[in-house]
C-alpha cells in the first residue's frame, strides 16, 4: 500500500492572500509537527493550488482509523494553541474528510497533485468504486504519474471540538475521494480529463456533483523529519 495506513484525512479549505504568508509559516512550523507528534500519525503533505488561487489541499496519512477518534488526537482538537485559534477562522470554505482508504497504489507525494471529490448516482455505489478501483490500479505506471489512491469517507461520531467551533461551522465532509499525484501537470491534467472527466464519471455512475482541483506541492512532513525544534512565536497581527 502506498499511503501509509488504512485511513487518510483529507481537507481542503481556501486562505486570504492577507494571510497565507502567515498560515504557511503556522502549518509548517507548528500545526504539522504537532499532528505529527501524535502517535499513529506517519505522514502530512500540503499543496497549494496549481492556478496561484487561494485553495489548499492537506492529506494525513495515519497507522489506522483508530487514531482519528485516538484520545491523543482528541486532546489536541480540543486545546488549540494560540496561534491554531488566531488561524482556525480564516479557515473558509473547509471540507474535511475522515476517510478510510479503499485502493492505493504507488506514490503519495509528488511535485503536483489532482483530487476529485465525488458521490455515486443512487444506486450506483458499487459500480462506481468498482470502476475508481480499476482507475487507481492502472493510473500509476503511466508516464508523468506517480500514484494514485482511492478514500471512502467514513465520518466518526464524535462531538464538535473546539478547533471546528473556532472555525464557526459545521465542516462539509467529501463522500469519495480520488487523488493522483504526479511529476508532469499536463500528465494530470489529460486524467482531469478524460479518465475522470465528466463522461468517464457519469459513465461508471457518479452524481453530477463533482470537484475537481490541481494542486502543487508545498511540504511533506514525517515524525523522523521533527528532530529538535525551535520554539516559534507568530508573526504580529
Amino acid at each position: 500500500m502506498a499511503l501509509l495506513g488504512d485511513a487518510a484525512l483529507a481537507m481542503w479549505w481556501d486562505m486570504a492572500p492577507a494571510m497565507r504568508a502567515e498560515f504557511e509559516d503556522w502549518h509548517t512550523h507548528e500545526h504539522f509537527p504537532e499532528r505529527l507528534s501524535i502517535p499513529g500519525f506517519r505522514r502530512a503533505t500540503r499543496w497549494a493550488s496549481a492556478d496561484g488561487g487561494p485553495g489548499f489541499f492537506v492529506l494525513y496519512e495515519p497507522a489506522g482509523y483508530d487514531v482519528l477518534t485516538s484520545p491523543a488526537y482528541l486532546a489536541r482538537l480540543n486545546a488549540p494553541t494560540p496561534w491554531s485559534a488566531k488561524l482556525m477562522p480564516h479557515h473558509a470554505n473547509m471540507v474535511r474528510s475522515q476517510a478510510r482508504v479503499v485502493a492505493s497504489r504507488g506514490g503519495a507525494a509528488a511535485r503536483h497533485a489532482l483530487s476529485v471529490r465525488l458521490s455515486a448516482a443512487p444506486g450506483h455505489e458499487h459500480v462506481l468504486h468498482a470502476a475508481l478501483c480499476e482507475v487507481v490500479e492502472t493510473l500509476p505506471s503511466r508516464p508523468g504519474i506517480a500514484g494514485a489512491h482511492l478514500l471512502q469517507t467514513d465520518t466518526p461520531a464524535i462531538a464538535a471540538t473546539a478547533e471546528q467551533r473556532i472555525r464557526g461551522l459545521a465542516d462539509r465532509a467529501a463522500d469519495t475521494i480520488v487523488v493522483v499525484c504526479g511529476y508532469e501537470e499536463a500528465a494530470l491534467r489529460r486524467i482531469a480529463d478524460i479518465e475522470l472527466g465528466a463522461g468517464a464519471r457519469a459513465s461508471a455512475g457518479a452524481a453530477d456533483d463533482a470537484m475537481v482541483a490541481l494542486h502543487s506541492l508545498s511540504v511533506a512532513m514525517l515524525p523522523l523529519d521533527l528532530g529538535e525544534r525551535t520554539r516559534r512565536t507568530p508573526l504580529r497581527a
